[in-house]
């Protein structure tokens, strides 16, 4: 038998860039590798060094992902962070700037 089929709690076969949740925490992600060891299959998710036993994972809607992502979380403070450097460099470097006191 050449490779084995990684799937969810479902029977669905998992793939890279599937999204998927987590339930014993309610963690959702893409996935971003996949392996077998000792006959159980694990993912890794995107933003995050943790494997995850694929009996434990279901597969979700991409939209639901993004849904999550926005409800709180780590995704949450990604996107805080991206928005403050789109916020920071919107900024105009001007004059006012550079106006220090002395």
């Amino acid at each position: 038998m050449s490779g084995m089929e990684v799937k969810d709690i479902n029977g669905n076969v998992l793939t890279v860039g599937m999204a998927v949740r987590y339930t014993g925490t309610g963690t959702t992600g893409e996935i971003s590798a996949i392996k077998v060891e000792d006959g159980e299959g694990w993912v890794r998710l995107e933003d995050s060094d943790l494997w995850y036993n694929t009996g434990y994972l279901e597969v979700v809607d991409k939209s639901e992902l993004r849904r999550a992502v926005r409800k709180g979380g780590r995704g949450d403070t990604i996107d805080r962070i991206r928005k403050m450097k789109e916020d920071f460099e919107d900024v105009d470097m001007g004059s006012e700037v550079c106006d220090g006191g002395g």
